[in-house]
């Protein structure tokens, strides 16, 4: 019998980078799973900050050479890999000069917003996509967490619902605090339409383009929903806590042996 197998997207990922707590949390899951006899490859930007000498990155020339169209432009896609430290695991790294090469994540050295985080974020969701395509591996499991994976599960159910490779993926989006109070620009749904299978009315839960609306847009979308910091958008926390017909896992602090992730990839993956 093949081995399930579980796809991490996510903004953050120790020891790469780490905004929040949660990214220690997805590289002890992305462990546990594969000790657990799941098949594990995790996705994530390559922002600058990242060190490619120090965690080891090169190229995968096999899977570069995409362009990634969004808004009417093509940006060119490259990817890195590096195995994760202590584990048998491939990390893939999507990179693009215009969009991650900077020295600063979200905000410059005056602590200013990049005005283009939405269309970053846009280009790493499709991006991400597009590479697995590429891979041609059929994730049973795809866990986004991070605010930046937001639009991952409405593209999967929409704008990809046609691709083979997605056809028996089951998505779990993890909400997680606030880390930002700016807007992603007024346009920003018009922009994350991005081919003719999704639709204005498909995208309108992210119509606040903030990071509460990223969070509620990719729970919405999901299969399962789980919690990933003790204090969360009370609002959404009320929302989805006891949403029926969605499988919810709450937060179980930080000290939590993660079985009830292990659980649920079992579980969703039947």
């Amino acid at each position: 019998m093949s081995k399930k197998r579980i796809l991490f997207i996510a903004t953050e990922m120790s020891p790469y980078l780490e905004l929040t707590e949660f990214a220690e949390i997805v590289n002890k899951l992305a462990i546990k799973s594969n000790d657990s006899g799941l098949e594990v490859r995790c996705i994530m930007p390559r922002f600058g900050v990242i060190n490619e000498r120090r965690h080891r990155l090169h190229e995968v020339v096999r899977l570069s050479g995409i362009n990634v169209s969004v808004d009417n432009d093509d940006y060119p896609l490259q990817i890195k890999v590096a195995s994760l430290p202590n584990a048998r695991l491939q990390v893939y790294f999507l990179e693009n000069e215009d969009f991650f090469k900077r020295k600063h994540i979200f905000h410059d050295e005056s602590e200013n917003w990049f005005d283009d985080n939405g269309l970053r974020t846009i280009f790493f969701c499709k991006g991400a996509l597009e590479t697995v395509k590429k891979f041609g591996w059929p994730p049973d499991i795809i866990h986004c967490s991070g605010w930046m994976t937001g639009l991952i599960p409405a593209y999967i159910k929409t704008a990809y619902k046609r691709e083979a490779v997605f056809s028996n993926s089951k998505v779990i989006f993890t909400i997680g605090q606030n880390t930002f109070k700016e807007k992603l620009g007024a346009d920003f749904v018009k922009k994350a339409i991005i081919n003719a299978n999704i639709k204005d009315k498909d995208l309108e839960v992210f119509k606040d383009h903030n990071n509460t609306a990223l969070f509620k847009g990719g729970a919405a979308y999901a299969d399962a929903i789980s919690f990933g910091a003790e204090k969360v958008e009370k609002k959404l926390s009320d929302e989805f806590a006891k949403i029926k017909g969605k499988k919810v896992v709450p937060f179980k602090g930080w000290e939590s042996d993660l079985t009830e992730y292990i659980d649920l990839y079992n579980e969703l993956s039947k």
